[in-house]
């Protein structure tokens, strides 16, 4: 996907600015008026989606933006899309980020979509009870270095507890940066279709370079941990990519980045650690 981000100038981007109208007024002006500026976007809105006030700076507001944008690049035109983070506070000052200086950390972390209710889906519930009284949402890519001792672990210590939650799991692919993941969370979808038990768990366990780009090598490891036959045009069933896809829609649409995420009763958890609070 076309960063939005890079449409924008550095100096706009970076720098706070000083409006004389209402918050969310300001925000989306100042938004259309830059993005315009780039004469690869051709046409172009910009909405806020949702709103959090903040505590700490008191006066301050968190916003979610999404910039939906039609814009030519090498004589092509695409339709792009993305959400971002911006702060305004009631003086009319805009910025693209703000810290805690006493602990560092950024109040974006203070701004996230929740988790709606339909996001919990049959398709993505893994283990536990559908009426637990939590529920743990995992986002994850099979093949990234952290994910591969923490999902497992998670999933095992919550697994013990049926009664307080009910696990649901995402597959996220960072495709950039581990190519063969993809072959392998779609082949996770085909077994799981086919019946296999804890095809998740045993995904983490599956042995094969990140790198790898031949889908025949990635199954052939696959198979082996997961006994099972199957093949490179299975990965392309409708209900394969289907699944795939609304998974990635789904953490698109929480502003998901990085792996492992953890989402617990409908918040981000930066911790990933609150299952383990759970009395």
């Amino acid at each position: 996907m076309l960063s939005m981000w890079k449409l924008l100038t550095a100096t706009t981007l970076l720098s706070s600015v000083v409006f004389a109208q209402s918050s969310d007024d300001m925000l989306i002006k100042h938004l259309e008026k830059n993005f315009k500026n780039n004469p690869s976007i051709k046409e172009l809105s910009v909405h806020i989606v949702d709103k959090t006030t903040l505590q700490k700076p008191a006066g301050w507001s968190g916003y979610i933006v999404r910039v939906d944008a039609n814009v030519v690049q090498n004589g092509q035109k695409k339709d792009v899309s993305q959400k971002m983070i911006w702060f305004a506070n009631k003086e009319g000052v805009l910025s693209p980020e703000l810290f805690d200086m006493k602990t560092g950390q950024s109040l974006k972390d203070l701004v996230t979509p929740s988790f709606k209710e339909e996001f919990y889906t049959k398709a993505n519930f893994l283990y536990g009870n559908k009426n637990a009284k939590h529920k743990v949402a995992l986002f994850s890519d099979p093949l990234c270095p952290f994910c591969r001792k923490f999902i497992p672990e998670a999933i095992e210590e919550m697994k013990k507890s049926p009664e307080k939650f009910a696990i649901y799991y995402y597959h996220l692919p960072l495709e950039g940066l581990h190519p063969a993941a993809v072959p392998l969370a779609k082949a996770a979808i085909v077994a799981e279709h086919q019946g296999k038990k804890d095809v998740v768990l045993n995904l983490y366990k599956v042995d094969v370079d990140s790198r790898e780009s031949d889908v025949s090598k990635i199954l052939e490891a696959f198979n082996k941990t997961m006994k099972t036959d199957i093949k490179p045009k299975d990965l392309e069933q409708e209900y394969v990519l289907k699944q795939y896809e609304a998974d990635r829609k789904i953490a698109d649409e929480l502003m998901v980045r990085g792996t492992p995420s953890v989402f617990f009763d409908g918040k981000a958890d930066k911790t990933k650690r609150k299952y383990q609070k759970v009395k």
